[in-house]
């Protein structure tokens, strides 16, 4: 989308808490992060404009380093001044991080190079803390992390992956770029780390479900490996909950470190 005239293209950097949202994009019935931000923009501008994310998140999965742009109708506001502004009227499960005039003919969707995700693992007897069953999958067993990276290791690289694609995704496409994967520890959480160039519908949960059930099972990376090259779906494990997923951040250099 090629910016108007005059319109400085502004940047925001976002992060939201999910829960109560049904996911960014814009809907007919439901609240939506887009709208929400759209609907604060509007008071700010006078005049609703379209707040174009780098991507969409799914119901109930949060953001710490979600990136959208708009194009400024109001040139006197200084790019920097938008994120104040904005936080003065956005709801607590919203807020803006940053916002800076974006240099060019830069796009938060087609100019990104890097989209990072988390995946938060709460290992334990199934009886997490409240505040953290918030944003985490409990589980009832503490999984072999060495297992689990076997299998990670097995998603690394361009692929087809049809098998942890929500069956019902319109990409004309499945083949997706991973740069990394892998989990790791963080205080009382698991967590996996996924980089990639972009992600399908559910991909990531359907990822992280499935390294669950295979590690439980016994298997390593050479079953992950099997069922990615299937293509099938049918042979995908359990899609994990929304509450665990944070996409982290996004990156437009693609030598960013991430």
């Amino acid at each position: 989308m090629m910016r108007q005239m005059n319109r400085p293209r502004i940047f925001l950097t976002i992060a939201y808490d999910g829960t109560d949202f049904c996911g960014w994009q814009s809907q007919e019935n439901g609240r939506t992060v887009q709208d929400v931000l759209e609907e604060a923009l509007a008071k700010v501008q006078k005049e609703r404009v379209p707040v174009i994310g780098s991507g969409r998140t799914d119901s109930g999965v949060h953001a710490r380093g979600q990136v959208a742009h708009f194009d400024s109708l109001v040139p006197s506001i200084p790019p920097e001044k938008f994120a104040p502004a904005l936080n003065s009227l956005l709801p607590r499960d919203v807020r803006v991080l940053e916002s800076r005039e974006a240099a060019g003919d830069m796009h938060a969707r087609y100019s990104a190079r890097i989209r990072v995700y988390q995946y938060f693992l709460a290992p334990g007897k199934g009886t997490g803390i409240p505040s953290e069953d918030r944003y985490s999958w409990t589980l009832r067993h503490g999984p072999d992390i060495l297992r689990l990276n076997s299998m990670a290791r097995a998603v690394t690289g361009i692929h087809d992956f049809s098998a942890f694609a929500a069956l019902k995704d319109p990409s004309p496409s499945r083949v997706r770029e991973i740069y990394s994967c892998g989990f790791f520890p963080k205080g009382r959480f698991l967590v996996l780390k996924v980089a990639g160039n972009a992600f399908l519908w559910h991909m990531v949960r359907s990822l992280a479900g499935t390294m669950i059930e295979l590690e439980k099972s016994g298997a390593d990376g050479s079953d992950m490996k099997r069922i990615l090259e299937s293509r099938d779906h049918g042979l995908a494990g359990t899609t994990a909950p929304a509450r665990g997923l944070f996409l982290e951040k996004v990156l437009y250099d693609e030598f960013a470190p991430y």
